[in-house]
């Protein structure tokens, strides 16, 4: 190991006069160089975006994974550079709960045939949240973190770099002003004459040594030599040197300066790569909502289907869909949202149409509409928001849903979507 003591003690002897002069600017003893304008508005600039960075970036983990445990996993796998093992999302995790009910109660028995049916919805759910991890993790959290790991780091260690180039700056004109200040006293004062001892003589430039005439060469005084330098070139060569060491720390703090303007301004860029990410996290967010909305109205209709088809007299009727079936669409992985509702509607008797069936009415009365609703079948009806319509109910019927009246128009309808009036 090379230890170099004449290097460790300059080292030491810089960051203690950096101290001295850092802690005397605190204290308002000296004077401080004042960055550009420019600079300054970038530096807090930049500060604001490390620090609104991390507290995204810790909320958005929060969103994506509320378990702090699970969090804590993740980041320990990150650091290590390890592959993440594959998690079972809770939908899916409830889904696979409620197959193993089904089959304990039986697949064949309406409680069974619909856990089957819940259970694989909320399977393609789990499957639709985990797409929105991965696709959030690659195009939103990892560009946060690199920047924070990567860009911030070496923008903070420039900013140290800039800060102890400051302090030498001003370290070397507190030093030419002492200096200045020492020639400007020493000119006001009378000049100093030295007393010399009687056995030297001194030159102009520099001394000389005499030997006296009746000395050995083993008498003290003839080993004993004294250099006189005028104080007027002694002050002239320290303020030279001090003008120097100025100049060179100038030179050094106003590339420093440059270098970290550069790094600077840089933000500017990251500010729009962000951009782009944060817009593909909103996409991915969209596409996630999508999905479950329409995973639920499919399950919304396949539940509905199913409760009024044990309402109807007819046996063939009186059964919810295929378990065995409804698996294994959802396992084949339909083309399109609403294609599994249509591969098991294809397989069982359709529902009851209003318009052939006669029910006795129950309480028949207005309603306004609140929202427009699209109708999924021929047995519904499809709304106007603000429209009147007239609504009632028949025995046996989903209380979720009522029988709704326009013209010539009969449908059902969501009991959400309306305001019964009085």
């Amino acid at each position: 190991m090379d230890f170099n003591v004449k290097k460790l003690a300059s080292g030491a002897g810089v960051f203690f006069t950096r101290a001295v002069q850092f802690t005397e600017e605190k204290l308002g003893q000296a004077e401080k160089t004042e960055l550009d304008p420019h600079l300054e508005n970038l530096i807090t600039r930049a500060d604001c975006t490390k620090n609104w960075t991390e507290k995204i970036l810790r909320q958005t983990e929060v969103l994506l994974q509320p378990n702090p445990s699970a969090r804590i996993e993740e980041f320990i796998y990150d650091k290590l550079d390890k592959k993440l093992p594959s998690r079972t999302t809770n939908p899916e995790l409830l889904g696979q709960y409620m197959l193993e009910a089904a089959n304990e109660f039986g697949p064949g028995t309406p409680y069974g045939s619909t856990l089957i049916t819940v259970g694989e919805y909320q399977k393609r759910l789990g499957g639709a949240e985990r797409e929105l991890l991965q696709t959030s993790a690659a195009a939103f959290l990892t560009p946060l973190r690199n920047f924070l790991e990567g860009d911030w780091k070496t923008i903070s260690k420039e900013r140290r770099l800039l800060e102890n180039r400051r302090l030498d700056l001003d370290i070397c004109k507190a030093r030419l002003k002492k200096a200045k200040q020492a020639e400007a006293k020493a000119a006001a004062a009378p000049d100093f004459q030295e007393t010399r001892p009687r056995n030297y003589v001194l030159s102009a430039s520099a001394s000389a040594v005499r030997v006296p005439s009746e000395t050995s060469f083993f008498q003290p005084n003839f080993l004993k030599i004294t250099w006189m330098v005028p104080c007027n070139a002694l002050r002239k060569l320290n303020e030279g040197s001090a003008e120097h060491e100025l100049r060179v720390a100038q030179t050094e703090f106003d590339r420093q300066a440059e270098v970290t303007r550069l790094l600077l301004e840089g933000i500017s860029s990251t500010h729009l790569n962000h951009l782009r990410c944060l817009q593909d996290f909103a996409e991915a967010q969209a596409t996630y909502y999508a999905q479950c909305h329409h995973y639920m109205q499919d399950l919304q209709r396949e539940l509905n289907k199913c409760a009024n088809s044990v309402s109807t007299p007819h046996p063939a009727a009186a059964v919810c869909p295929d378990p065995d079936h409804l698996s294994s669409a959802f396992l084949s992985g339909p083309s399109s949202p609403g294609a599994t509702v249509s591969s098991l509607s294809s397989q069982r008797p359709s529902t009851v149409d209003m318009e052939q069936t006669q029910h006795p009415v129950t309480g028949s009365r207005k309603a306004k509409v609140l929202y427009d609703y699209d109708a999924h079948d021929a047995s519904e009806l499809s709304l106007l928001a603000d429209e009147l319509i007239t609504v009632y109910t028949v025995p046996g019927m989903d209380p979720d849903w009522l029988i709704g009246e326009r013209g010539n128009q009969k449908g059902k309808v969501p009991v959400t979507y309306l305001e019964l009036l009085s």
